[in-house]
């Protein structure tokens, strides 16, 4: 059983930077792609940034430029780095690991999910 955890969530105004990371347990994290989805309060849950295994990465169009998605095979995790913070980006962040090597737009690819990190920006 793969279990995710996110940290990092927090109350921000508008401009300031968060960091997220996600840990994962097991042995083969490297394999897999990972990805970070947020939702809204009344909203759907959306992709936000993904990165396969080898690295390359996906970002929806309201955070390209503003948000860095990385990776440390070493140490099992993948981080969100949130710059020029906006309201509109206060969501529940939740972290997400592929069901392979991709890094996947569509929710249903992702078999595993963390618990959510609470973020807010206050304008």
């Amino acid at each position: 059983q793969v279990q995710l955890v996110e940290s990092g969530g927090g109350l921000v105004q508008a401009g300031d930077s968060l960091r997220l990371s996600c840990a994962a347990s097991g042995r083969t994290f490297s394999w897999y792609g990972m990805g970070w989805f947020r939702q809204a309060p009344g909203k759907q849950r959306e992709l936000v940034t993904t990165i396969n295994s080898g690295g390359s990465t996906n970002y929806v169009d309201s955070v390209k430029g503003r948000f860095t998605i990385s990776r440390d095979n070493a140490k099992n995790t993948v981080t969100l780095q949130m710059n020029s913070l906006k309201p509109e980006d206060t969501a529940v962040y939740y972290c997400a690991r592929s069901r392979d090597a991709g890094g996947w737009l569509d929710e249903w690819r992702y078999d595993y999910w963390g618990q959510g990190t609470q973020v807010t920006v206050s304008s």
